[in-house]
């Protein structure tokens, strides 16, 4: 699905490249006083006239969803990639859009190599080296850095920090440490952390909420520079309902710290792929709505991007598991895509959250 709905529609988004954007969702979040964006990447631009023309209208935000990423800049040792993010900072530039720099450390995100160097060396420098590569690079075209992204791990470790090479190399400090060395690269710039299932009353995520508040309260208190936190919003409708009255007290908890808030990677895995398609497109409309409404109303919240404007993209998948769950809804080579009546090879139709975005952008 793409985000669904717009009022605008598609026609709206089809306005000439560098039109001004009177309608779109951009448009309707300064009014409010937030900004809204999207997840992208350079060669879907490049290749679809219309997902770039509904960019320009929407979104004020760009996050590149994989090219700022270690692997994806430095896959092998002094083999540099960077000709597709300075092609989307460019793209940024050239229409007047800001840009989320996602991410810096990430365990999920890091090359083999740099894994291995850091488990045989724990050599701080290689550290260094990555933020004084990237950091500088676009200067304040770059106006947020996740800093670290996914810092928080339940269930192992009391202080709740994720087993990752980061911390065997270097331990607890290498996020103190991090923060540091983006701040001295980036005095302008908004440094945060990022990070995903907060949404609900799980055990699980009622831990992850926690232990992130006690991270963000020890940075805090030893004056570490960091500006905001970054609310993935992965949000699932397998889990139920978010839980709307303990993310509004996180959220005051975060604020009270002063700190910046943002909501990074919002969209919808499903739950029941054998609805039809028009209340598929409701169920995940109203769990947005839900969230949003809950979300905005804090005063801290800056602006929200979504994990993409098209399903078309989406890296969420029909999981085998999924498949399991409705033995027989299918026949062999298909599945809940287009035989639903969901046009997944169309050239362009919104995500059905999108009518949940204007609403709750408009405030009604």
């Amino acid at each position: 699905m793409i985000l669904g709905g717009l009022g605008a529609g598609l026609a709206g988004a089809l306005a000439p490249a560098g039109s001004a954007a009177t309608a779109g969702l951009a448009a309707m979040a300064s009014r409010r006083g937030w900004f809204f964006g999207s997840a992208v990447r350079l060669e879907q631009l490049q290749a679809e006239p219309a997902l770039r023309a509904a960019i320009l209208q929407d979104c004020t935000m760009l996050t590149p969803e994989v090219d700022l990423k270690w692997n994806a800049v430095e896959p092998a040792p002094g083999r540099w990639s960077l000709g597709n993010i300075d092609g989307l900072v460019g793209f940024a530039a050239e229409n007047g859009k800001a840009v989320r720099g996602h991410t810096l450390l990430w365990h999920r995100g890091t090359p083999a190599w740099v894994d291995q160097r850091l488990r045989d060396q724990r050599d701080w420098r290689l550290i260094s080296r990555h933020f004084a590569a990237l950091i500088p690079r676009h200067g304040d075209a770059i106006t947020q850095w996740d800093v670290v992204n996914e810092p928080i791990e339940t269930g192992y470790r009391m202080d709740g920090l994720r087993r990752n090479v980061f911390l065997e190399a270097f331990g607890p400090d290498y996020i103190r440490r991090a923060l540091l060395e983006a701040r001295a690269l980036a005095p302008r710039a908004r440094l945060m952390l990022n990070e995903y299932s907060l949404e609900y009353d799980s055990r699980e995520e009622r831990d992850r909420r926690y232990l992130l508040l006690k991270l963000v309260e020890g940075l805090k208190r030893s004056a570490t520079p960091l500006d905001g936190i970054g609310l993935q919003g992965h949000l699932d409708l397998r889990k139920g309902t978010v839980a709307t009255s303990s993310i509004a007290a996180f959220l005051k908890e975060l604020a009270d710290m002063d700190l910046e808030i943002v909501v990074t990677e919002l969209d919808v895995k499903e739950a029941d792929y054998t609805a039809p398609a028009d209340v598929r497109d409701r169920m995940a409309a109203d769990e947005v709505r839900r969230y949003l409404d809950t979300v905005l109303a804090q005063r801290r919240v800056s602006g929200v991007v979504t994990w993409g404007l098209s399903d078309r993209h989406s890296w969420l998948e029909v999981l085998e598991e999924d498949y399991r769950r409705f033995p027989g809804a299918w026949t062999k080579g298909e599945g809940p895509g287009l035989n639903r009546g969901l046009p997944y090879d169309a050239a362009m139709r919104r995500k059905p959250m999108y009518r949940a975005i204007e609403a709750a952008f408009q405030g009604r």
